[in-house]
């Protein structure tokens, strides 16, 4: 195994056994309010400090860049830890037992490892760039999915940016006319594991940040899957709008969006 995807394993079990001691007993978890429809708990932190922990033993001079605390800067800035210790907070915080783990180390701006963990079903989905993907042990695919038709289609809700709720909600509108069926679970790290393993056959979702999909980005795209933005680009880390499936999918999925987007989504 990779030493560094040893590490990140390493981190999201930790943060994952920390997560779960507090999912059975939700009524001691502290929430606090971050912005608008944006909640961090006491186990965000708790995790996120239990993800630094492992990272640091290893690698004290890595850059790590936490959704809770930041940008923990090291000497070595060619090494980019992106970590989101508990991606679904909303779900967690109401007993929805969907959320996970999210882990992916850049190098010179290169994702090179990825693992997100779902610690209420123990499944570990991993990537090391150029090797292929993975769910705990076992290699995993996207669909043959050909087109829209028949395919099921993951999404998100822009609930943080709710200046876009007219246009997103003519492309669901739009999309939903076409698939099979559309799927809204509330974990992007997740929706993108789910492509990765066929689960799903496409994805996509506006206004999230790199910790929510870096690590899925790449699990996906080592799965076999094409992973854009909504124009077909490739700056969905920049702009956290994303397009993501079995590859003809994918292009049936943004060929259908395009003609929806305002100019803000087009950038």
């Amino acid at each position: 195994m990779h030493p560094m995807l040893t590490i990140a394993v390493r981190a999201a079990r930790a943060a994952g056994q920390t997560i779960m001691r507090a999912y059975t007993d939700l009524d001691r978890v502290e929430v606090s309010t971050k912005g608008i429809n944006d909640f961090v708990t006491s186990v965000d932190k708790e995790a996120e400090a239990a993800i630094v922990y492992q990272i640091r033993k290893s690698y004290p001079d890595h850059t790590i860049v936490g959704e809770e605390q930041g940008e923990n800067r090291g000497t070595n800035k060619d090494y980019i830890w992106i970590v989101d210790p508990l991606d679904g907070t909303t779900n967690f915080m109401r007993g929805i037992p969907h959320f996970a783990v999210s882990i992916a180390l850049q190098y010179k701006g290169k994702t090179e490892v990825a693992v997100v963990y779902d610690p209420v079903r123990d499944e570990l989905f991993s990537a090391v760039r150029g090797q292929g993907a993975k769910v705990n042990d076992f290699r995993i695919r996207v669909s043959n999915a050909q087109e829209l038709g028949g395919a099921i289609i993951a999404t998100g809700f822009p609930f943080k940016a709710r200046q876009h709720t007219q246009t997103y909600m003519a492309v669901l509108n739009e999309v939903f006319g076409q698939c099979g069926d559309l799927r809204r679970a509330g974990a992007a790290s997740l929706d993108l594991a789910y492509v990765a393993a066929g689960r799903m056959d496409g994805y996509f979702e506006l206004g999230l940040k790199p910790w929510d999909i870096a690590a899925g980005d790449l699990i996906c795209r080592e799965a076999g899957g094409t992973v854009t933005d909504f124009t077909g680009g490739h700056n969905y880390l920049i702009s956290g709008n994303i397009v993501a499936g079995a590859p003809k999918a994918t292009i049936a999925l943004v060929k259908t969006m395009r003609p929806l987007l305002n100019e803000a989504l087009k950038r």
